[in-house]
């Protein structure tokens, strides 16, 4: 090869010497001779593999013969179908990936401790993700929520730490997909559960998948609460109010799931109520003037004359907070959202068999409940009120009630009178007074007389003859 270029250099130079038209034929020479050189080295090379091969297949027969010659060797040697198929399945299971950081993965727990875990994600050495980099929904020790032998999707933040170990972390993954559950919860307003953990200034902190968010004390009930610290550790029914992803700012309301669900009630129960309905509820609130009553989400009023047939002073008398009543709907009015509630309009009304309970001529005990200018109101039982005329109340004259009566004075009344119809009792303190100071008389029985005795009934002798004589000398002293 050497030579042809040294003559093709000489072919050159003398071609540089000539004319013009001895250079072209001089060029083409050049061409020709080039042609030939690459020729020759292809077929140099053709050559050169074709021994390797031939010498490759020689070495090949030696070995089957020598394979051949020995057969106890290769049945120690060779390895059984078995271990070929073990072989197989553990290459397939350490198939060797390649990281990067920021790649996402899906590995296998290996192993679990109090402050890592170890995860398989098929590379040349196990993964290592930290307490720092996992993000827990609630404040529960690793060993409880993650198992060996479970997948677990993580990212991949550094190949090497210098040891040799892969650093992954798992907390920008569940982060972005609990951010996106929480915008969506926000964007279709759905419900979304969180777990109260501190009390703050104004309000309430919860975690909602592993975020931190604000509930202000208005918007954790219905009615004013004093201790927010009853919320910690509870489960918490939240409307997402307002989210900032730069800030990992969001804003939940416990009142306006609530208020919701109430509305619907209150929509449910207009439709259904119309007056004298018989209904139950529960007594939520006492006043002076009467008892609210839940009635399955709407609030009916029982008024205070419509708790008792008798004089209360105070609905606490009859019922109280918590307690369940039957009552009747007296009245409803959607536009003003005002009901009327009935609850004495369910007892037995006293007024009832009034003639047997209190015939005329018998006498009872009742409380003076009221005073007028023309005598006194006494409660025989509650809702059964009798009239005593100013002239009943005593057999001498009798100027002001207030001068012999008081409200709350418990007396003896004769019953005079009674109208069921006009619902009027007349009452007497006068005649039970005078009942009691006299009692009736009770005839002696009269002995038959026998043939034997007089008919003239001998009285006997009931003064002696020393009291005569006394009295006889008391009338001479004073005279």
């Amino acid at each position: 090869m050497n030579e042809m270029n040294d003559e093709i250099l000489e072919t050159t130079e003398t071609a540089n010497n000539e004319d013009a038209p001895q250079a072209v034929e001089v060029q083409e020479e050049i061409t020709a001779v080039e042609e030939e050189a690459v020729e020759a080295e292809a077929t140099v090379e053709a050559e050169a593999d074709l021994q390797q091969k031939e010498i490759s297949e020689e070495a090949g027969f030696q070995q089957e013969e020598s394979e051949l010659e020995s057969p106890q060797e290769d049945v120690l040697e060779s390895e059984t179908p078995a271990e070929e198929a073990i072989n197989e399945e553990t290459m397939e299971d350490f198939e060797i990936v390649s990281l990067r950081p920021g790649q996402i993965v899906t590995g296998k727990i290996i192993r679990v401790t109090d402050d890592e875990l170890f995860v398989n994600v098929g590379y040349k050495s196990d993964g290592v993700v930290s307490l720092n980099d996992i993000m827990l929904e609630e404040d529960k020790p690793l060993t409880e929520v993650f198992h060996e032998g479970d997948d677990i999707e993580v990212e991949v933040r550094k190949v090497n730490d210098g040891e040799g170990n892969v650093i992954l972390s798992q907390k920008n993954i569940v982060k972005n997909q609990a951010w996106k559950l929480i915008e969506e919860a926000f964007q279709n307003e759905q419900e979304i559960i969180g777990i109260g953990k501190q009390v703050v200034k104004g309000g309430l902190l919860a975690n909602i998948k592993g975020f931190t968010a604000f509930i202000p004390a208005s918007q954790l009930s219905m009615r004013y609460v004093a201790d927010l610290s009853i919320f910690i550790g509870q489960e918490l029914r939240l409307r997402i109010l307002e989210t900032d992803k730069r800030r990992n700012r969001v804003v939940g309301s416990q009142r306006a799931i609530f208020e919701a669900e109430e509305k619907e009630k209150r929509q449910q129960i207009w439709e259904t109520i119309e007056e004298g309905q018989i209904i139950k509820g529960e007594v939520k609130r006492i006043t002076n003037f009467g008892a609210f009553v839940d009635i399955g989400g709407v609030d009916g009023l029982i008024h205070i004359s419509d708790l008792s047939w008798g004089h209360i002073k105070s609905p606490k008398q009859v019922v109280s907070e918590g307690q369940e009543v039957e009552v009747v709907i007296l009245s409803a009015d959607k536009e003003n959202n005002r009901i009327s509630l009935g609850y004495k309009q369910n007892l037995p009304h006293p007024w009832d068999n009034i003639e047997e309970k209190y015939p005329s001529g018998q006498i009872f005990q009742g409380k003076v409940v009221r005073i007028t200018t023309f005598g006194a109101f006494v409660e025989l039982e509650p809702g059964v009120d009798g009239l005593v005329h100013i002239s009943q109340i005593s057999d001498k004259r009798v100027d002001k009630v207030e001068d012999v009566l008081s409200t709350g004075q418990m007396v003896d009344v004769k019953v005079l009178d009674v109208k069921p119809q006009e619902r009027r009792i007349s009452l007497s303190i006068r005649d039970a007074v005078e009942k009691q100071e006299r009692p009736e008389r009770t005839e002696k029985p009269v002995r038959k007389q026998t043939p034997k005795e007089s008919p003239y009934v001998k009285e006997e002798m009931t003064v002696t003859l020393g009291d005569l004589f006394k009295e006889q000398q008391e009338k001479e002293e004073m005279e």
